[in-house]
């Protein structure tokens, strides 16, 4: 599997993890953030730091359903892709339309998450 299909996998993964609910979704991104650091900028001006703050977000309200658009990775250097789409999803009736780019890190063989954001659109 090329880098490219490896961090789109592991984006798609963790949307799938959030309609599963609290539990799911905190378990999949204990596994994926990066434990050396890691940032979300999330819309709200909600600027996350601190791993276990991050980790409850994550596991807050379900997704009822989502879609990414037209996924895209970048490779600024061997050991970090940037992976680049757009999201609409719903949740409790209302619609969440944003831009997304996510960094991912390699660390012993492995993709973490070191920074997400989500612009509204």
């Amino acid at each position: 599997m090329d880098v490219a299909d490896e961090v789109i996998g592991l984006e798609g993964s963790g949307w799938q993890a959030l309609p599963a609910g609290g539990r799911a979704a905190r378990a999949f991104y204990e596994e994926i953030l990066n434990s050396r650091s890691v940032v979300m900028l999330l819309p709200g001006e909600m600027l996350l730091t601190d791993r276990e703050q991050i980790l409850d977000a994550m596991s807050g309200a379900p997704w009822s359903s989502y879609e990414l658009e037209q996924p895209r990775v970048l490779q600024p250097a061997p050991d970090a892709a940037v992976v680049v789409y757009g999201v609409v999803a719903e949740r409790d009736g209302s619609s969440y339309s944003v831009l997304v780019a996510s960094l991912y890190v390699r660390r012993d063989a492995c993709w973490r998450l070191a920074l997400h954001q989500q612009t509204p659109r």
